[in-house]
């Protein structure tokens, strides 16, 4: 039951800080140095959820094929591959390694 509290909380929570936006700014535009840091905040934020999920608890069970394959669907997007053909080069690495 607490479980669907908190759930029921942050959905509140998230669609009144979305919505406060149009509410305080109105037709206004926002500065461009505000765009240049609210369109950094997603891969920051994906880029901690990536390495709080490797991590495990306090770094013990840090699994190594989950880091290659990681890696490798980094290296592919440096590469320049398509964001879709990254995350299958790097499932592949990382089950390739598991099955070794």
């Amino acid at each position: 039951m607490r479980a669907w509290i908190a759930v029921l909380v942050v959905t509140a929570a998230t669609a009144l800080m979305k919505a406060s936006g149009p509410l305080v700014l109105g037709n206004r535009e926002l500065p461009s140095g505000a765009r240049r840091v609210i369109g950094l905040v997603a891969p920051a934020l994906l880029a901690g959820l990536i390495v709080v999920e490797l991590s495990a608890d306090g770094w013990n069970q840090l699994n190594w094929t989950q880091v290659a394959g990681v890696a490798a669907a980094g290296a592919g997007r440096l590469l320049r591959a398509p964001m879709l053909l990254a995350v299958v080069i790097g499932a592949a690495v990382a089950a390739c390694l598991r099955l070794v």
